[in-house]
């Protein structure tokens, strides 16, 4: 505990009464619109809290914003209504300019404060000729007429979704035909070292681990996500980013600014006090570099998918092909020789 200042964690743990772990693993095929895994009131109001904590010069958020929209411009086609939900709304917003031809943006959040600091950021950006409009609404239940947009995005916050292939479908739903999914979302792997802590933690000073992980999706689980809500031609790909902080308080304060701190529908909101200062000790000890700061990695699966359309590439009928395997052995080995 040299390195960090002891009282002003312990206070910072107590007054959340909190934790910010995340799962290694969530079968994706059991959600359901029945299944209540998060707290998406609680969610909500997360999110009100973080419109007032953004940071616009948060390295992770932009880069991840930028990554994802970099995914337009390996498409020729233009997207001229844009719909782009929730997560890193702002850091998508101030980024799209002259990317996939967008004249039309659409920026819903379930956050009403969320909503009215992009709206109050607007006329810093009104020079660049994007019709904007907002709206409060979930992605859960999105208001959206059907086959209205060429384009929906979601940065770093559909994995916070209680079905998230349901919130997919009806993404896809709201696409016209041939119309482009972009998403990006927190993977398993993400907060790793927090996530370790957490457990050791609970084991020595309670005996067991405490229902506080949140559950995020695999990279193995993306590719079936996007075939499940009807998407075509799916694309995944995957990027960790390891953030170094001067103390697990700082990590937490930057969790808050994202909107991402817990919302287990199931969690234990009391934190016992050996438990958090154990928690703290026990990453500074594991994974403290030798300056004193410590990492934590951020796992974020790319996801992109269209809506299907006639002019899409698509997949020979099975046995229609016109050469076997054994004739190509053949050619080849035959070549070799």
């Amino acid at each position: 505990m040299s390195r960090l200042n002891g009282n002003l964690l312990l206070r910072s743990f107590l007054r959340r009464r909190r934790t910010f772990c995340t799962a290694e693993n969530i079968d994706t095929n059991l959600q359901s619109s029945k299944v209540q895994i998060f707290d998406r009131h609680l969610k909500r109001k997360q999110r009100d809290r973080a419109a007032w904590l953004i940071n616009r010069k948060d390295s992770l958020v932009n880069t991840v914003a930028d990554n994802l929209l970099d995914r337009l411009e390996d498409v020729k086609k233009t997207f001229p209504t844009t719909l782009c939900l929730g997560g890193s709304l702002e850091a998508i917003r101030r980024s799209v300019h002259g990317r996939g031809g967008i004249e039309k943006l659409i920026m819903m959040d379930s956050s009403h404060d969320m909503v009215k600091l992009c709206k109050d950021s607007e006329k810093d950006l009104s020079s660049d000729n994007i019709e904007t409009s907002f709206l409060v609404g979930d992605e859960e239940f999105l208001p959206i007429q059907a086959s209205s947009v060429d384009l929906v995005i979601s940065c770093l916050g559909l994995h916070w979704t209680n079905d998230l292939p349901g919130a997919m479908i009806q993404s896809r739903l709201a696409l016209k035909p041939d119309g482009l999914f972009l998403a990006a979302i927190f993977g398993g792997e993400t907060l790793k070292e927090l996530r370790i802590a957490c457990t050791i933690a609970h084991m020595e000073r309670e005996g067991g681990v405490s229902p506080r992980i949140s559950p995020l999706a695999q990279v193995r689980d993306a590719g079936n996500l996007l075939t499940r809500a009807g998407f075509t031609l799916p694309g995944v790909d995957v990027d960790e980013y390891q953030v170094r902080y001067n103390s697990a308080l700082e990590l937490i304060e930057h969790l808050r600014a994202m909107g991402e701190t817990n919302a287990l529908v199931n969690r234990i909101k009391l934190l016992k006090r050996e438990t958090a200062v154990a928690t703290a000790a026990v990453y500074e000890s594991m994974f403290a570099a030798e300056d004193g700061t410590i990492p934590a990695t951020f796992q974020v699966i790319y996801m992109t998918g269209w809506k299907e359309h006639e002019s899409q590439q698509k997949a020979k009928r099975r046995g229609s092909a016109t050469v076997s395997f054994k004739d190509i052995q053949k050619e080849f080995g035959h070549t070799n020789n």
